[in-house]
């Protein structure tokens, strides 16, 4: 009888394990990785908007809510830091002389000066409607009102400053930056023709012949002699009386009241307290103060309030040497 072996039995094949399935991302998953980016870049851009809707359209606080008060108002125009063009000054005082609701006009001024014609534009402006036009113009000098400032404000009907402001510098100056020099440094030389033999007086690439100089004095001492005479019809007085006062220096307000180059010692208030009850304004004024002006993408970025921040879009190195003399009633 044979051996019968038999067959040794095969273990079970063991299924393999199956590989694990990735859990997939819910919906709320996927709409917080996108949606809160498309969010915050719809908040962002969406502020932006307002802010330059309400930079371009908003007006001074105190002016919006003056539209609701009476006719018995004061306007308060601020003339802030260098002179450089009398545009925007004399189109909110002629929108102050022609408001009849506005009783008076505040010049707050805290300024060192600036360019001559400007400021003497302003001036002119300012004294048509003192004499022709019977509004009173009242100067407020805060901190400074030196040199084409206060040439401003000698046609005002009345000048206040504190005891500590600056005011006067009734002198001109005349000035550029001689850079000759860095031009030879650099190799560079400049090239003109001309016809006259001042034409060029000035010229920043090189020294000044003694005929320019005289004949550049010539100007600035006449510059000097209408200054005079303005700041005396403005302030009623003989122009011996400034001539003296008129070296360029600045005094405090409280050296100037004795001089007769102010009226009143005080403030802003004090100021315009006064003129309300010189045009018969009963109680507290309600002051009003031109609109902002509109500003520009730059200018908001940048946080300030010049119409002009946009050309710095459009800067050119080459300004950098453009600089022809300028005369200016600038105290320094």
């Amino acid at each position: 009888m044979s051996d019968f072996i038999p067959p040794t039995p095969q273990p079970e094949a063991i299924p393999p394990t199956p590989a694990p399935q990735k859990k997939k991302k819910s919906a709320w998953f996927w709409l917080a990785v996108i949606g809160i980016p498309v969010l915050v870049l719809v908040g962002t851009f969406t502020g932006l908007v307002v802010y330059v809707a309400h930079s371009f359209n908003s007006t001074d606080a105190d002016d919006a809510s003056l539209k609701l008060s009476s006719s018995q108002q004061i306007g308060v125009i601020e003339i802030n830091g260098l002179i450089l063009s009398a545009d925007t000054i004399n189109r909110q005082l002629r929108q102050f002389n022609d408001d009849s609701s506005i009783k008076a006009i505040v010049l707050r001024i805290n300024s060192p000066g600036g360019v001559a014609a400007p400021s003497q534009e302003i001036f002119h402006q300012v004294l048509q409607i003192r004499d022709q036009h019977k509004k009173p113009v009242v100067a407020s000098i805060e901190t400074v009102g030196a040199s084409g400032a206060y040439y401003i404000a000698s046609a005002c009907d009345k000048i206040y400053a504190n005891q500590a402001s600056v005011v006067g510098s009734i002198g001109v100056i005349l000035e550029w930056t001689n850079y000759g020099a860095l031009l030879q440094w650099a190799h560079l030389k400049p090239v003109r023709l001309q016809a006259g033999e001042l034409k060029d007086a000035g010229d920043p690439t090189r020294d000044m012949t003694p005929a320019e100089q005289a004949y550049l004095q010539t100007l600035v001492d006449n510059m000097h002699q209408q200054f005079i005479h303005d700041v005396a019809i403005g302030r009623h007085v003989d122009t011996a009386k400034i001539k003296p006062l008129a070296d360029g220096r600045v005094w405090t307000g409280d050296q100037a009241l004795p001089l007769g180059l102010i009226d009143s010692l005080g403030g802003q208030r004090d100021a315009i307290m006064d003129t309300a009850k010189q045009v018969g304004i009963k109680g507290e004024p309600s002051i009003k103060k031109p609109a902002k002006p509109r500003r520009g993408l730059v200018a908001i970025l940048n946080g300030t309030d010049d119409e002009s921040s946009d050309d710095l879009l459009h800067f050119s190195p080459t300004k950098l040497l453009d600089q022809s003399p300028g005369f200016y009633f600038l105290w320094k």
